[in-house]
């Protein structure tokens, strides 16, 4: 039974069922109308998201979060520009989901996805790989309602970066749809099944001569 199911039937069994939903549609009128307010007043100069009817304004991030943001994207556009092989995006990129916009850290969008991107598009739909580097302020939701947002939209791996304990957490879709933790390390290689034939060394996303030598490699396969 899916979690839509267990919810639509817990509902059903109750008496005030009529209201309950009434209630609850009134509830979701008012999110919609919040966030086609938080559409028409988004700039590109902040990094914001919209998350259960609430506008969430992110503040600047450390140097450890920034620098393993850019050197993972540096690995990953170099592999996809020489490939031709679909779209990267990187945080300022506005995810748009049933009810919910994010602005991951990193997102790649694979060649049947991007095919249809227009040069002046603001808003994407669910990629095939997205990448949150964990802050104080933004774990909570990245292990929460983000999570359970992209494994409900099919986003087929998931990555969740420690960047002060120099961690990857890769989840992938299994065959039940659900996120399965597949490999949590600092060391050793890591894999994108979106990205095929992708491979790195962890390391790579946290120390600069390591990135080079692994960017040089990619752009001399």
């Amino acid at each position: 039974m899916t979690a839509t199911k267990q919810v639509i039937d817990a509902i059903l069994a109750m008496p005030t069922a009529p209201n309950v939903v009434e209630e609850l549609n009134a509830v979701l009128e008012e999110e919609r109308k919040r966030r086609n307010q938080f559409y028409k007043e988004i700039t590109e100069f902040e990094k914001a998201e919209f998350i259960n009817g609430e506008v969430v304004i992110h503040s600047p991030v450390k140097k450890m979060h920034n620098d393993a943001t850019g050197e993972l994207y540096q690995l990953i556009k170099a592999y996809v520009k020489k490939r031709k092989s679909g779209a990267v995006g990187i945080e300022k990129i506005m995810i748009s989901l049933t009810r919910n916009d994010y602005e991951p850290d990193l997102c790649f969008f694979g060649e049947q996805k991007a095919k249809d991107f227009k040069r002046d598009q603001m808003f994407f739909p669910a990629p095939d790989l997205i990448v949150e580097v964990l802050s104080s302020s933004t774990a909570d939701n990245d292990r929460g309602v983000k999570f359970n947002d992209y494994e409900a939209h099919g986003v087929t791996e998931y990555w969740i970066i420690n960047a002060d304990k120099e961690v990857v957490e890769q989840y992938r879709l299994n065959d039940e749809q659900a996120y399965e933790l597949i490999l949590k390390a600092s060391t050793g290689t890591i894999e994108c099944l979106p990205l095929e034939g992708f491979g790195i060394d962890i390391r790579a996303i946290f120390d600069e001569e390591i990135n080079l030598k692994e960017l040089n490699r990619i752009l001399n396969m």
